[in-house]
Parts: C-alpha cells; sequence; structure tokens
C-alpha cells in the first residue's frame, strides 16, 4: 500500500535521496503503524512536535491505510498566523 509522506521544515533532511520536496510517497506493508512507518524511514521521534494522519492528531499505534497522509512537524515548527 502507498502512504503519502509530508515532511515539514527541519524534517525534510529525512527525505529520500534526489527527492526535492517535502512529500514522498511510500510503498508500506499492509497493517504498519504510524510508529512503524517512522522507524522504517528512520526518522527521530523525538524531534516530532506532531504527527497527524489526515489531518487529525494521531499516536504511534495508528494503524495505516492505503492512501493515508502523513504530516510530520517538528518541535522547532512555528505556524504562520
Amino acid at each position: 500500500m502507498v502512504i503519502e509522506v509530508r515532511l515539514y521544515a527541519s524534517l525534510r533532511r529525512y527525505r529520500p535521496e534526489g527527492s526535492d520536496t517535502g512529500m514522498v510517497a511510500v510503498d508500506v506493508p499492509d497493517g504498519i503503524s504510524l510508529g512503524e512507518l517512522l522507524s522504517e524511514l528512520e526518522i527521530d521521534t523525538d524531534e516530532i512536535k506532531l504527527a497527524a494522519v489526515n489531518g487529525n492528531d494521531s499516536s504511534p499505534a495508528k494503524v495505516l491505510s492505503d492512501g493515508d497522509r502523513v504530516e510530520l512537524f517538528p518541535r522547532d515548527f512555528a505556524a504562520k498566523a
């Protein structure tokens, strides 16, 4: 199944080599959790302020579905007002 991952600000350094945006499509096994996805992408969870799946705050235990959109915001992220 394919998951869309959007990496914001300083988390963009975790994007795959050759990617020039913070958005990547990742092919993962069925039944993978958000936490397992982060581990597979080698993203340090201590750097994440907010993880959202399809626009909703989500925990690492959240099981992902085909086509889900995961957005990851770093601790140093400041939204513009």
